[in-house]
């Protein structure tokens, strides 16, 4: 039998080296990336639960979906994209090197694994550990801990027959952890669902292909290529040095996505505004302690939302308000960006506050705007990560490569062997300011320029050389503060554009705006006149009435 991987709809590819026997396909999918995906009746006794159909109810990219109106596409279907990719991976390992003695037990277990691995999403994905439970509980809690959490509970509430040392193993591979088994198990397994050695993984192989599709800018990967690549050499899955070039595009793909699609500032701003409703309505629903208790996460989805808004309970009301907000799109506002190298992360993280931007905001006079009650809620200062999968590391530096030559040796590939044309660092920090209200992105704007102009006084000496002072010169346009002339400003190359003269405490040229500004929103316009138009009714009524 052969399977047909259709990485871009009406572009199907042929995978031969899927073995066919002793493989009973109890149904067959027809996926929208993969094409036709065999289901066994192994397969099928995990997907038919309630806790795996949960994943229906989850978007896959989160509030993606109210950018991109194709991004409708849920956890369900990559989960079983993950699961066929993991099949794929494992059987061509088995099919193609015998004397690794990977037997069916194994490939079943990765496959299930692949399956699983997202059982433990919280509503709207990582809004919810990366957000909500950090500020709700506290906590470390992870989307992994919850996957294992519904594992169990999956395979004690449907009778699932799973042996505990397969289970110890799946739950391993989920988390990408050899060291949880109770049992040794081949190491190279643990390469394929969650790649904890360079992120190189079929779990990022179907989000790629699948999330790109969803916002209709699908990115080709040649996945038989990379699959039927694929080798273990010294306990690790390694590559063709051919598909080198192949599969560091890839991890370009990843930083892609996560630049303009996973961190888009519209999908940012509701992820906070999400974020804030939940927490307005966690003192009486009490969502957070749900993360611990099987039964009760299992309705925890992305349906909590339109629950929250039909709750008729008047402490509800704050969290009503919020998602109406969100409903209306009248949404938080971004007030100003920066991108920022990976050396300086630390200090930006740990200067930049919404208490020091509040503070020098209420400094600035004569701006026509009240910041007298402007406070530190009222300001969002967000951090964004992105790189390529190995944090400001190349993921290349972690894979090993054969050559035809030599198919049994592996070895790390140097930029000379497949480019040389790369990033110092691999990753890169996006800043961004949010308001929650309108009228203050002027004044939040200036407040936060004023720290941006101060930071040099403070940057560690390493980013700074004694020896260099020199002024900063205030932009073109028109800037909300004015620097010190004393300012020191780091001369070597870091975050310093030639072109332009930039440097990490440049303000951003393309958002500058008035200390007074407050942008216009033809919903906010609507909104009010429809207001207006009902007081006016009402009052119109009343008078009527009194008349009578």
């Amino acid at each position: 039998m052969t399977l047909a991987l259709g990485l871009v709809e009406g572009n199907e590819l042929d995978l031969p080296d899927v073995p066919s026997a002793g493989i009973v396909v109890a149904r067959t999918i027809k996926d929208p990336i993969h094409a036709m995906v065999p289901i066994t009746p192994r397969l099928a006794s995990f997907i038919d639960t309630k806790q795996f159909q949960r994943l229906r109810s989850i978007k896959q990219l989160g509030t993606s979906y109210y950018v991109w109106l194709g991004a409708s596409h849920n956890r369900f279907e990559h989960c079983i994209g993950v699961a066929y990719l993991a099949r794929l991976m494992a059987t061509h390992l088995q099919k193609n090197q015998p004397e690794l003695e990977i037997t069916d037990r194994d490939v079943e277990c990765v496959e299930i694994a692949g399956l699983c691995h997202d059982l433990g999403h919280g509503p709207w994905s990582h809004v919810w550990d990366g957000l909500f439970i950090p500020q709700a509980k506290g906590s470390k809690w992870k989307h992994e801990d919850g996957s294992e959490m519904m594992f169990e509970y999956m395979i004690k509430d449907n009778d699932i027959s799973l042996s505990g040392k397969d289970k110890s193993f799946i739950k391993a591979l989920i988390a990408g952890e050899p060291s949880q088994c109770i049992a040794d198990e081949k190491p190279f397994l643990f390469d394929i669902v969650a790649n904890k050695r360079n992120g190189l993984d079929v779990d990022k192989f179907d989000y790629i292909l699948r999330d790109s599709r969803g916002i209709g800018d699908p990115m080709s990967i040649a996945l038989p290529r990379i699959i039927q690549s694929a080798r273990v050499l010294d306990n690790q899955i390694c590559y063709d040095i051919k598909d080198a070039n192949q599969i560091y595009d890839i991890c370009s793909m990843r930083f892609k996505l996560h630049k303009i699609v996973y961190n888009h500032k519209a999908a940012k701003a509701i992820e906070y505004m999400i974020i804030d409703g939940l927490l307005a309505a966690e003192p009486i629903l009490k969502i957070a302690e749900r993360v611990f208790q099987p039964e009760r996460y299992l309705h925890l989805t992305d349906n909590i939302m339109p629950q929250i808004e039909a709750d008729p309970n008047p402490e509800l009301a704050p969290a009503r308000a919020i998602f109406e907000r969100i409903r209306n799109r009248d949404l938080y506002k971004m007030v100003d960006y920066k991108v920022v190298d990976w050396p300086l992360i630390d200090f930006f993280k740990g200067f930049m506050t919404a208490d020091r931007i509040v503070d020098e905001a209420k400094k600035i006079h004569d701006t026509g705007v009240d910041a007298g009650a402007l406070t530190a809620h009222d300001v969002i200062v967000d951090f964004s990560v992105m790189h390529y999968g190995m944090k400001e590391k190349n993921p290349l530096d972690f894979v090993k490569f054969y050559s035809k030559r030599n198919p049994n040796q592996g070895y790390s590939a140097s930029r000379g062997d497949y480019s040389n044309l790369m990033p110092t660092y691999h990753a890169e920090l996006l800043v961004r300011i949010f308001t929650k209200a309108a009228e203050y992105v002027g004044i939040v704007q200036a407040g936060y320029r004023a720290c941006l102009t101060e930071m040099p006084n403070h940057a560690p000496p390493e980013f700074l050389p004694a020896d260099d002072f020199v002024a900063l010169t205030p932009p073109a346009t028109e800037a909300p503060s004015t620097p010190r002339p004393t300012s020191r400003v780091p001369s070597f190359n870091l975050g310093v554009s030639g072109s332009t003269g930039a440097t990490a405490f440049t303000n951003n040229n393309f958002t500058t705006v008035a200390k007074n500004f407050v942008p216009t929103s033809p919903s906010r316009k609507t909104r009010a006149k429809r207001q207006r138009d009902v007081s006016g009714e009402n009052e119109a009524s009343e008078l009527k009435k009194r008349k009578v």
